[in-house]
């Protein structure tokens, strides 16, 4: 069963299974801004992905000795959270660590995702605590996807991607799931990213070190625009499948795949996040839409 947000702007289904979104319309217009899972295409709305992001070499990693196995991007997406908090606008959902967990991730954590609207926007904020004896290895991402294009008449080129700075970056390139050590450029003093299938050819898109708080996605024929907040994270994926596919997505991240060469120990991994027994470790961040 989904559970509904609402304040006067915006309503969201959030699903416990996964703690996914599910669904974010503009009152008004009834406007859907987040894809909708269709299974023919990508089955999947706004998944959450932890304890890795992305893949691992060989699906599996080593910890104190021990070989491990995880599916791409973890398993919270498939974990059934438990509701710890909830009012009309706001929604906090807990994984905690299990026998299933321990099995394939030999940590003690608990998870906490909230999910909050404020006028036109939905916080969405991510808790990863350590009850445990020993430090907790993590990496922790978004991955919502947004319908594009948004109106009936358009395509998926009359739309592009747009930095709140001018960026010069170069995108890390995957080959089968996992960077191969190659970059291409992507921007180079410029903000925009025109939206164009070919770019996905060779997977998602894939930056780190860009300098902006925002990336939006905006039409150049229709005033519709979702604009996600990027402050704090250090990597950022955007991705799409092939036509007839109609969405992007826009994705935040504390952590990468693994590489083609990657040792394979779970603590070497680029991004991996620590949080000491005791600790938390909290990141954020924001869906804005404009009707």
């Amino acid at each position: 069963m989904t559970h509904t947000l609402e304040n006067e702007q915006l309503r969201a289904q959030v699903n416990p299974r996964g703690a996914e979104l599910v669904s974010l319309q503009a009152r008004q217009t009834g406007l859907e801004y987040l894809w909708q899972a269709d299974p023919a295409v990508w089955g999947r709305h706004a998944p959450v992905l932890f304890p890795i992001v992305g893949k691992l070499r060989n699906n599996q990693y080593a910890w104190n000795g021990e070989s491990f196995s995880l599916p791409q991007h973890g398993f919270a997406r498939d974990g059934d959270f438990e509701v710890l908090d909830q009012t009309p606008d706001r929604l906090v959902l807990r994984l905690q660590a299990d026998a299933a967990s321990r099995r394939v991730y030999p940590f003690e954590f608990e998870l906490r995702i909230t999910h909050a609207l404020y006028g036109n926007r939905l916080d969405v904020g991510y808790e990863v605590i350590n009850p445990g004896d020993g430090d907790l290895y993590f990496s922790i991402g978004a991955h919502p996807g947004f319908i594009c294009p948004l109106g009936e008449d358009e395509v998926f080129e009359d739309y592009f991607l747009e930095f709140d700075q001018p960026e010069t970056l170069d995108r890390h390139l995957i080959e089968g799931g996992l960077f191969n050590g190659k970059t291409e450029p992507l921007l180079r003093d410029s903000r925009i990213i025109p939206l164009q299938r070919s770019l996905f050819e060779q997977d998602a898109i894939v930056v780190k070190g860009f300098r902006s708080s925002s990336l939006t996605l905006k039409s150049r024929k229709s005033t519709p625009s979702v604009k996600v907040a990027l402050a704090g994270f250090p990597y950022l994926g955007i991705w799409t499948k092939e036509a007839p596919a109609r969405f992007v997505c826009i994705e935040p991240w504390y952590g990468l795949a693994d590489r083609t060469d990657a040792s394979g120990q779970l603590s070497d991994k680029e991004g991996i996040r620590m949080v000491p027994t005791g600790g938390r470790f909290h990141c954020q961040h924001t869906v804005e839409v404009t009707p």
